[in-house]
Formats: structure tokens, C-alpha cells, sequence
């Protein structure tokens, strides 16, 4: 019964990505990457918290705190608390930016603001090396989901089966397909976590019993130490401010019709945060009655599969995979419209949809190749991608707000801080257990500042977006 449900949810949203074509406009990039810049409220919201609570919201974040115990936990709530007042103020200018400049990808902001190509190419090759490692963990999340089910597939058959589900959503209708079906997939996400969390809260007889047991059984329900502490503090800080650099969340603010709308759908995106205590109960849950998980991913599924019957596990499983397939696929789209509007510039405008859908199929294969036969390596970078993202950030906030900015000061900073970066990650660097994403991050400021100051002598400065003005 639950392959049957589970793959019943699955026509159905190839059913709603075909709906979801109407008048798609065959040739215009526009309407493939961003919509055509046309998503109200309603759409924008649910697109936007399908890319913030991926798979590894309902995957990760039980088996983080199945194998790290409360400070996984603790960092990961504070962080998107955090993000979302950030976004509030940052988000709509950063619609503004694409708006003006009618990007349609991160790069393209970089590239009309500072009319600099080498810039372009930089943020474009930063952008597509963290990107890879990023579908690779849909893909292991999406794995997860096949094997709570009982198919027993080897790991290339099920991320070609994943792939080529994310392929198909896209190639009908760009991003309306993730965007039409980010409903359904939020619907049943919500209701799976709530059912397993309070049937894990039912089991064990409240919220005091459960915890109370974990702690019995050797659960962490606290920080372990000091440099606990200091690590989650500075990631909450550098991952709430870096959050909205992602390049794939950049392109689904590409996507709203108005700054109003994005203010709109993220003074509601907070109210997802009420899945967690579900979630929490979860991962305690499954510390106590199922101690000896191999995989601490399976911590949920798992727990599904203890406490509820076959058909509702099914419905639970494909809530977990249409999210990894929904990130998947925008993140397809994004990698496409990078590679055609900022790699390759020859290719004209009514050809890159085309060439995009090309790209989409040569980075899947990539990502499924890399997740099967590196996966240690892939899950390095993975760590590292939020790293490399943050980067953007004082790019981003100098496109908006500072008029001395130049291409060479912004270059250098993103230079500095990705290098820095990936030094301390790979080399296994710490600094009194602050967040390498942070440090980086605090040599990017300045190098930006500081070359940016020496170089924009005798130039023309440039106008910030905050002091662009918009028609509504």
C-alpha cells in the first residue's frame, strides 16, 4: 500500500506539471527561469518555503540531532528564526536589483550593475561549484525516501529515477512546474511531520515523558560545551545573513511581480517553524525506541514505519521526496540559466531555453555520477557550499546600498573570503570554534572595502538600488 501511494503522488505531480504549462511562452527565457516575473502572493510563497524546507528539513534535521544531539538542533532553528527578518528587509531589494537590470540569474545582477565580465564569471563559477555538491544532497535524501519503502535500488538506479522526474518538471514549464507543485508537496510535508511528530509524543506520553526517557537512554537535550555554544551562535549569525545569497533563492525572489508580494508571503513563511517541536519529537523518539539506526538520516522514515500504518508511511515518504525533487529541479533550472546567460554569451536570448534544458540534463548526470562514486568528497563540499555562498554577500549589499563599490574591490573580497574558506574547511582549521563561513566572511568585508577605495578614483560611482526607484 505504500509504493502505491507513494507512486500515485508522484503521476499526480507530473499530472499538475503538466498543468501548470498554460500559456508558457515557448521560446522566452524569461518565462523559464523567473516566471516572467509574474508569481503572486499565493504561488511566491509556497515556491520560496518549498526552497527553504528541502529534504533536508524533514531527512537532516532528525538526524542531525539523532547523531549530534540539541546544538544541531539549536543552530538549525535559530538560523532560519533569524533569516526571515533579514529577508523581510533584503529581499525585496534584491527583486528590485533583478527587476532593474532584468536579471534573471545572481551573475546577471554583477555583470549589468558593475559591467564587468571578469566579475561575471567569477560569481557564475562560485555559483556552479557549490551548486553540484547541493543537488547531491537531494539526491542522498531522495535515496532515503526509496529505501524506507522497500526498494532495495542500487544508488545509480535511484538517483536516475530522481533525475529524471526533476528533468520532466522543469522541461514542461520551467519553473511553474516546482512552483505549482511546491503546493502539494508542502501540504502533505506539513501533515507527515505533524502525524509522526504527535503519534512519537503519544507513544511515550507527552513532551516531559519523551524527553525525560532520551535523556535516560543517553540522549544530549543540551550543549555539551563551550565551543557548542560559540560554533552554533556564529553559524545562526553567518547562515541567517547568508541565506538569501543562495543562488537558487535569489532566482524564486526573480520570480515575484512586486516587492509588496515578497514582503507579503514572508511575513507568513515564520508559521513553518511550528513543524519543529514534530520534528524534535522525532529525532527523540527514535533515540529511544530505535537505538541502533545505521544511518542516522533514516531517523524519520524510520519512525514513520514504527509508529503509523503502511499507507500513511507511503504519503509520508512522498512528501519527502517531492521536496527533494522540487529543490532539484530549480536548482536544474538555475545552474542552466547560469551556464547560458553568463558561461557561454554568444547564445541568443530566443535560444536559451533550449540550451538551458541541455545544461539542466548535463549537470543532473554530473551530480548523479559524483554522488555515487565520490561521495566523501561531495560531502565535504556540501559543507563547505554555504561557505562559499556567503561570499556574495558583500557583493549583493554593495550592488544595493554603496555607490563606491567597484568590480576589482568586490572580485577581491569574494576571492579572499572563498579562498579563506576553503583553506580552513579542508584543512581542518578552527578558530576558537567560530564558524569558518563567518571568518571568511570578516577578511571579505574589508578587502572589499579597502580595494574598492583604491580603485574608484577618477571613476564614475555607481547609483545604489536602494535609490532606484521602481514603478509599481
Amino acid at each position: 500500500m505504500a509504493v502505491a501511494i507513494f507512486i500515485g503522488v508522484l503521476i499526480f505531480s507530473l499530472i499538475l506539471a503538466v498543468l501548470s504549462k498554460g500559456k508558457s511562452k515557448k521560446d522566452n527565457v524569461a518565462d523559464y527561469l523567473v516566471g516572467g516575473r509574474s508569481f503572486n502572493g499565493f504561488i511566491l510563497f509556497f515556491l520560496a518555503i518549498g526552497e527553504v524546507y528541502s529534504i533536508g528539513t524533514i531527512i537532516g534535521f532528525p538526524g542531525g540531532i539523532y547523531a549530534k544531539g540539541a546544538s544541531y538542533g539549536i543552530w538549525f532553528l535559530g538560523y532560519i528564526l533569524l533569516a526571515y527578518p533579514v529577508g523581510y528587509f533584503l529581499s525585496p531589494l534584491i527583486w528590485r536589483a533583478g527587476k532593474h537590470y532584468n536579471a534573471m540569474t545572481a551573475p546577471d545582477l554583477f555583470k549589468s550593475h558593475f559591467s564587468s565580465r571578469p566579475l561575471e564569471l567569477l560569481v557564475a563559477c562560485t555559483c556552479l561549484l557549490f551548486l553540484i555538491p547541493w543537488g547531491q544532497l537531494q539526491f542522498e535524501g531522495l535515496i532515503v525516501a526509496l529505501n524506507a519503502l522497500g526498494f532495495d535500488f542500487p544508488p545509480i538506479m535511484a538517483v536516475f529515477i530522481a533525475g529524471s522526474i526533476a528533468y520532466v518538471y522543469v522541461a514542461i514549464s520551467g519553473v511553474k512546474a516546482p512552483a505549482v507543485i511546491s503546493i502539494l508537496k508542502d501540504i502533505l510535508l506539513f501533515a507527515a511531520i505533524i502525524i509522526v511528530g504527535w503519534a512519537a509524543f503519544s507513544k511515550l506520553d507527552g513532551v516531559n515523558n519523551l524527553f525525560s526517557t532520551a535523556k535516560e537512554h543517553g540522549a544530549s537535550v543540551s550543549f555539551g560545551s563551550t565551543e557548542q555554544v560559540t560554533f552554533s551562535i556564529t553559524t545562526i549569525i553567518f547562515q541567517a545573513v547568508a541565506f538569501y545569497c543562495f543562488p537558487f533563492i535569489i532566482n524564486v525572489l526573480f520570480t515575484s511581480k512586486s516587492e509588496g508580494t515578497i514582503k507579503r508571503a514572508q511575513r507568513f513563511m515564520p508559521l513553518y517553524m511550528l513543524m519543529y517541536p514534530f520534528l524534535i519529537a522525532t529525532a527523540y523518539f527514535a533515540l529511544v525506541a530505535l537505538p541502533n539506526i545505521d544511518n542516522p538520516n533514516h531517523a524519520f522514515i524510520a519512525t514513520s514505519m514504527e509508529l503509523l500504518p503502511s499507507w500513511v508511511v507511503g504519503l509520508v515518504a512522498a512528501g519527502a521526496a517531492l521536496s527533494g525533487l522540487l529543490v532539484l529541479a530549480v536548482i536544474s533550472l538555475v545552474v542552466g540559466g547560469i551556464f547560458t546567460r553568463n558561461i557561454v554569451t554568444s547564445i541568443p536570448e530566443n535560444k536559451q531555453r533550449k540550451w538551458s534544458q541541455v545544461v539542466v540534463v548535463i549537470y543532473l548526470l554530473i551530480s548523479m555520477l559524483l554522488t555515487v562514486s565520490l561521495p566523501s568528497l561531495m560531502l565535504n563540499l556540501i559543507n563547505t557550499a554555504y561557505f562559499g555562498f556567503g561570499q556574495i554577500l558583500p557583493g549583493i549589499l554593495s550592488i544595493i546600498f554603496w555607490k563606491r563599490a567597484t568590480a576589482v574591490g568586490v572580485g577581491a573580497g569574494i576571492l579572499t573570503g572563498t579562498a579563506i574558506a576553503l583553506t580552513f574547511q579542508f584543512a581542518g582549521i578552527s578558530i576558537f570554534a567560530i564558524n569558518t563561513g563567518l571568518i571568511a566572511l570578516c577578511f571579505n568585508f574589508p578587502v572589499l572595502i579597502i580595494v574598492s577605495l583604491l580603485t574608484s578614483k577618477n571613476k564614475q560611482l555607481l547609483t545604489p538600488i536602494v535609490a532606484v526607484h521602481i514603478e509599481k
